[in-house]
């Protein structure tokens, strides 16, 4: 997400990078440099013009810091900026009320739906009994759609076909979910195309039916500067408590994530990325490590969220006594691969680690790169699988034509598989003369 103000807000910072000292020309070029990326990156233009009058400012007052080199310094400052800019601490969702209602508004398209089942999957995880009640009595689909999100997570959703009145949907799932102990009632209301007078009068009329103890907007990242003028009529008549960024994994220049939080002086609770439910498609809104992505710093505490969401205990144990005795095989590298698919976009997860968002940007890595290394390792039996050393030519031969690529695939597969034994083999060594210690 955000490579290209990514690369021209590094790109920017660099050219202080290697100076003796920070000066008013120094600095002024870099800040001009970091204003142009965020304006090209759909930022709103006083929004730019405020956050790197501040960075200046910053920048010249700690002048006299000799110790601290300029780029260190300057990373540093926009970095403290950038978080405070979006909100400065994560905002938590509002949980009280008996059960606790959370109106989901925004336009159509713009991932509302989705994003209500998969804070539904988030919510049911923390031990919640959740209701989703489906509102939007125009699109039959939409009601269709939450439907089958919630058979997918396991949660019960409220829907009336024959009723085309919204606000009495609506109180209608809350006496629902009163009568059935639910602790929590999501409410996925109607979208249109653009901001219209019905749309707002009916969400309004069903907030005050309901009362909701929280009142999401959900924002198309992709849709730039038009995302924060339709937050801002929103929120002038919803006054809503917070903000969901949909999209992210799109091609989305970042303005919104950074312009909003100034313009409507709400926090953005929530990221929400493609249309799969995963635990690693929805986040809580960190503005520091939002912040530490854009200055390819990237984000190990999520990372490592990640790793642990993933991550087979018993799997694991299993694996490294495979590893100690040197007998890894092909059964045990595709268990490993689905935990690192489990993470999420391998290009996400990668970009993550700090300083590689820049080397990754232009690779073509995702859940297919994958794809002929589980064809080939598909296509092998069960003992070629289970001792690779008996794979010879025409094993070789039927495993490439089997899983549709060419015979220099499985010979490079067979030779990097071999080189990890090895490696794993060395590791033991190291471990068994006490040089190193095992995981």
């Amino acid at each position: 997400m955000f490579d290209s103000l990514i690369n021209k807000i590094n790109k920017a910072v660099s050219n202080i990078t290697g100076k003796n000292r920070i000066t008013e020309i120094n600095v002024a070029a870099t800040i001009k440099d970091i204003r142009r990326a965020l304006v090209e990156a759909d930022v709103n233009y006083k929004v730019a013009k405020d956050v790197t009058d501040r960075i200046k400012d910053e920048a010249m007052d700690r002048k006299i810091l000799i110790n601290v080199k300029p780029g260190e310094l300057m990373v540093k400052i926009v970095h403290d900026e950038l978080t405070v800019l979006m909100g400065g601490l994560p905002s938590d969702i509002n949980l009280s009320g008996n059960p606790t209602v959370i109106l989901m508004s925004g336009l159509q398209g713009s991932g509302k739906t989705t994003f209500s089942a998969k804070l539904a999957n988030y919510l049911k995880k923390q031990g919640k009994n959740v209701l989703l009640s489906a509102c939007d009595v125009y699109r039959p689909a939409a009601v269709e759609q939450l439907k089958v999100l919630g058979e997918q997570i396991g949660v019960e959703v409220y829907a009336e076909l024959d009723n085309k009145n919204p606000v009495q949907i609506a109180q209608n799932a809350l006496a629902h979910a009163k009568a059935n102990n639910k602790n929590v009632l999501i409410v996925d209301t109607a979208g249109r195309l653009a901001v219209d007078e019905e749309m707002m009068n009916e969400i309004e009329n069903i907030k005050k039916a309901l009362n909701p103890q929280e009142t999401l907007f959900v924002v198309d990242s992709m849709t730039g500067q038009d995302a924060v003028n339709t937050a801002k009529a929103f929120n002038d008549r919803l006054n809503f408590d917070g903000v969901v960024l949909s999209k992210l994994d799109g091609d989305t220049r970042g303005g919104a994530a950074l312009s909003i939080r100034a313009v409507v002086d709400k926090p953005i609770k929530f990221l929400s990325m493609g249309e799969k439910l995963d635990a690693h498609n929805m986040d809580v809104f960190h503005p520091e490590r939002m912040a530490g992505r854009i200055l390819n710093m990237g984000d190990v505490v999520n990372l490592v969220k990640r790793m642990e969401d993933a991550y087979d205990e018993e799997e694991n144990k299993r694996i490294s006594a495979q590893i100690r005795k040197n007998q890894f095989n092909f059964n045990d590298f595709i268990s490993q691969l689905q935990q690192i698919k489990r993470m999420g976009n391998i290009k996400d997860i990668m970009a993550m680690i700090p300083g590689m968002a820049g080397m990754v940007k232009d690779m073509n890595l995702d859940d297919v790169s994958f794809t002929p290394i589980e064809a080939m390792i598909q296509s092998m039996t069960p003992k070629e699988r289970e001792h690779p050393d008996v794979i010879d030519m025409s094993r070789k031969k039927r495993i490439a034509k089997g899983s549709g690529v060419e015979l220099d695939k499985v010979n490079n597969l067979l030779k990097r598989f071999q080189e990890m034994k090895k490696m794993m083999k060395e590791m033991n060594k190291q471990q068994a003369s006490g040089k190193m210690k095992f995981w």
